[in-house]
């Protein structure tokens, strides 16, 4: 059995890169039920299959919740093992939306500040790349960093994922643990 995932993890990583996998398996380290928080939202036929083909990686003991907005507030809610997949869909939701993503971000950190139980964020990380060339999607990408960089101050492991292994960029706060 894997142990405990501590109090707050942040996973980050490109698309396809095993983040998502390697978060659900801190998860069910935990006692079921296990919470999952999608954000994604079905904007097209494409998005609702990638819904779909996620949705079906996980067996029984999830509960999934579609919270696009109120992510906060769900896991405020939460009594156990949270999974959010993911961070920059929640982010994406919140631009569009034209809502205070500096007050959301502060809601969030609160949020998994006080949970009952270990959270476990997912996030793409899209500063490796280029500059975009238009000022929404420049806007995201810095949106993006900042929230990064706030949650993974707050959270006490942060992990890499790269070609499907985790590296890990900030270890366990417990000394005496290996990272």
């Amino acid at each position: 059995m894997s142990p405990l995932p501590p109090r707050l993890t942040l996973v980050l990583g490109g698309a396809r890169s095993g983040k998502s996998a390697h978060a659900e398996g801190l998860v069910m380290a935990c006692p079921a039920p296990w919470l999952y928080l999608a954000t994604a939202e079905i904007w097209d036929d494409e998005m609702a299959e990638r819904i779909r083909i996620h949705r079906g990686r996980r067996g029984e003991g999830w509960i999934t919740r579609d919270v696009p907005l109120a992510l906060p507030e769900a896991i405020a809610a939460a009594e156990g093992a949270v999974l959010v997949d993911c961070l920059t869909l929640w982010l994406t939701n919140l631009i569009l939306a034209e809502a205070d993503v500096a007050a959301a971000a502060g809601r969030l950190a609160a949020a998994c500040a006080a949970a009952a139980g270990p959270v476990v964020l997912v996030s793409n990380e899209v500063g490796l790349g280029i500059v975009p060339d238009n000022a929404l999607a420049r806007r995201f990408r810095d949106e993006a960093g900042r929230l990064h960089q706030r949650m993974a101050a707050l959270a006490d492991r942060v992990v890499l994922t790269v070609a499907g292994l985790p590296l890990t960029v900030k270890p366990q706060a417990p000394a005496g643990i290996p990272a």
